[in-house]
């Protein structure tokens, strides 16, 4: 996973907000459900046996944020396990390609999308019709991560240091929350832009630090023997414990196939908890299913993360209405938004199975 794709906040809505005027329109990758509506899916029929009718399943896509990898298990446990089929669903998963799975789902190229609270805030407030049905993970697993010779212990640490991110302001206003209640000045950090480079070649080369995601390229970093002193957002700024990544449909979806809303989300978090009780088999469906993984780090991102997807709340995919305010209204006292979130328009917890 690329620090850059990983954590596009701006670009990643920039390319949103492009398509936002047809955000109910149609497009020509859309299929219809036979039983009514505009669904981004459409109906596919298994072979009979001898002994069973033909049974007619939904076909739909998933568009993902980036790269697979352990944010999305649940994903490929479902399609592996038979949950979808169970509820009458054909489930394909794919990459997002340039245009990015926020803008698949709100063009009604996709159904459903890996997406995360920052983008899908930003695109809200420019009218985008994108709603968060699930929190993938409860807690913020994304923090700056160093090289520990560089001797970054605390968010103070950060000044007289070089950063290596994507060009975001969402990156200064989030060092800038850690680093005052510490004492430290972000004016006193070098900021520069490293694209796509990879985080181990970069901070080799030119950064001290950067944004990661420590389920990937933190446990990357222990199984190449190179430790990392990880600040976690959350730790430091209450604000910056979002949900990041996110499950997305659209508000046509909501309105026009609300059961298949329902029957999607309860085979997808079926595919989660199965990741959640075998960390171990979840890993081996993945790697099964995008076999170019390196089968390690999968084995070891899963067992690290799979407790985290649920953490302390009641049930996987849960979102509470303070943890998308707060963040809201960071930003807005920041300036970074133009006008205050609604936060009980932008996600909802209506279609998630009760709890265990």
């Amino acid at each position: 996973m690329g620090v850059k794709k990983a954590l596009m906040l701006c670009l990643t809505c920039m390319l949103v907000i492009a398509i936002a005027a047809c955000g109910n329109g149609n497009s020509g990758n859309k299929k219809v459900n036979t039983a009514g509506g505009d669904t981004g899916a459409e109906t596919a029929t298994n072979a009979p046996t001898e002994t069973e009718a033909p049974k007619e399943l939904t076909k739909l896509k998933v568009a993902l944020d980036w790269t697979p990898n352990t944010n999305h298990t649940g994903l490929y446990t479902a399609k592996d396990l038979g949950y979808y089929a169970e509820e009458g669903l054909d489930v394909e998963i794919v990459q997002p390609g340039a245009a990015g799975a926020d803008t698949m789902v709100t063009s009604g190229e996709a159904a459903f999308g890996i997406g995360a609270q920052e983008s899908l805030t930003l695109a809200r407030l420019q009218g985008v019709p994108l709603v968060s049905i699930a929190a993938i993970i409860q807690h913020n697993t994304s923090g700056f991560a160093a090289p520990v010779d560089r001797n970054i212990k605390s968010p103070k640490d950060f000044e007289g240091k070089t950063y290596g991110g994507w060009g975001s302001p969402a990156e200064e206003a989030a060092m800038k929350a850690i680093m005052d209640p510490k004492g430290g000045d972000v004016k006193e950090v070098k900021i520069v832009n490293i694209g796509e480079a990879d985080y181990f070649t970069a901070v080799k080369r030119d950064i001290d630090f950067a944004w990661i995601f420590y389920a990937w390229t933190g446990v990357e970093a222990e199984l190449r023997g190179e430790p990392l002193d990880m600040l976690y957002l959350k730790d430091y700024a209450p604000q910056l414990d979002y949900y990041t990544p996110i499950l997305t449909t659209s508000e046509k979806q909501i309105s026009d196939n609300p059961e298949l809303v329902k029957a999607f989300l309860k085979a997808t978090s079926k595919g989660y908890q199965y990741a959640i009780d075998n960390p171990e088999d979840a890993a081996a469906i993945l790697t099964k299913a995008v076999p170019d993984l390196d089968a390690k780090l999968v084995l070891a991102s899963q067992k690290w993360l799979s407790p985290k997807y649920t953490d302390d709340a009641s049930r996987w995919g849960e979102q509470k209405a303070e943890v998308w305010q707060n963040y809201a209204d960071w930003m807005y006292g920041l300036k970074l938004l133009d006008q205050p979130l609604d936060a009980s328009k932008a996600f909802t917890n209506e279609f998630l199975p009760e709890g265990k």
